[in-house]
């Protein structure tokens, strides 16, 4: 089979197509058979070697789409498509950057949906990270307000569309001026031009400061965030696009905003319901709903699609198609 690995980390060139033997799986894994996967700033962060617990020589890559190929235990019958998500996912195990991948079953999502492999490679990461960060990280309800920092990414379009489709008011932020018009496109109420520090415009319009927020940017941007959200308003720590997420001498009281919380989201493949993705799948083939522009690669253009992941050069995802 083909498969992108990565020796150590390093620059684009350090992903490598090779040819590898088809992976057998071991009790309790099954073998898929990869037809698209999906780039997330994870990948990145393991190539430039931010990521802590990766192991080298590795097959990236914390998702992927596709059937079943082989299920030794017998649960899950061949062609049965599939989502594979997270788990140790092309960190401590070779992931989806390749032709088939073996994952634990725990680690399966089983769908049926008549979508092309590229929509479907687009949705199980980003939607189980923006479902998770609105309901287990930001309880967020009808009629609230909610920022989106760094929305023209495709977990900050995502998110939008959920909470959009909750009835919540959004406020979503980008670095281009370029782009406001992509965000109110997508159904944002209120796109923000972002320079760094946009809380006093948040308060602007929402003087008492947004219900919830969202942070994906990172810790350049966070206490500005927290400085734009209400007194009993929650933040949602969940991305880190400036490749920043660590805050150094943390004193509290001096950096939290009296009143606010602060909490943050990391999710697993058992955290996105097998009905939620399919509802989901189903509403996008309706045409009811999108969760955002996808750019297609095909495998040999790996390298092209981590500069333009690194370089922020899409908005939306960023799709794999493995044939």
């Amino acid at each position: 089979m083909r498969a992108v690995v990565l020796d150590a980390p390093g620059g684009v060139e350090a992903l490598r197509l090779r040819s590898l033997p088809v992976p057998e799986p071991g009790p309790g894994r099954v073998r898929i058979r990869v037809e698209a996967f999906g780039l997330n700033r994870s990948e990145l962060h393991a190539r430039l070697g931010l990521a802590e617990g990766v192991t080298f020589p590795r097959v990236p890559g914390i998702e992927a789409v596709g059937t079943v190929d082989a299920d030794p235990g017998g649960v899950l019958e061949a062609g049965r498509q599939v989502a594979a998500m997270m788990g140790g996912m092309g960190r401590t195990y070779d992931g989806g950057y390749a032709e088939y991948t073996v994952v634990p079953r725990s680690q399966i999502i089983p769908f049926d949906s008549a979508l092309p492999w590229v929509t479907l490679g687009a949705v199980p990461e980003t939607l189980q990270t923006a479902y998770g960060s609105l309901t287990t990280g930001l309880d967020l309800r009808a009629g609230q307000t909610l920022l989106i920092r760094g929305g023209t990414s495709a977990l900050g379009l995502a998110t939008a569309t959920l909470a959009k489709d909750l009835g919540a008011t959004v406020l979503s932020t980008t670095r281009n001026p370029d782009r406001t018009t992509a965000l109110a496109a997508h159904g944002v109420d209120h796109p923000l031009v972002d320079d760094g520090a946009i809380a006093a415009r948040v308060r602007d319009l929402l003087p008492e400061g947004v219900d919830a927020a969202l942070e994906l940017v990172g810790t350049p941007t966070l206490p500005d965030t927290l400085a734009a959200t209400r007194i009993h308003g929650t933040v949602c720590f969940t991305g880190m696009l400036s490749n920043q997420w660590i805050v150094h001498d943390f004193s509290p009281i001096a950096y939290l905003p009296r009143g606010v919380r602060l909490t943050a989201y990391g999710g697993e493949a058992g955290d996105l319901p097998a009905e939620v993705l399919q509802r989901w799948l189903d509403r996008i083939a309706t045409g009811g709903i999108s969760l955002g522009p996808v750019h297609v690669y095909a495998l040999d253009d790996i390298r092209t699609a981590h500069q333009d992941m690194e370089q922020g050069r899409r908005v939306g995802k960023l799709v794999v198609v493995t044939r």
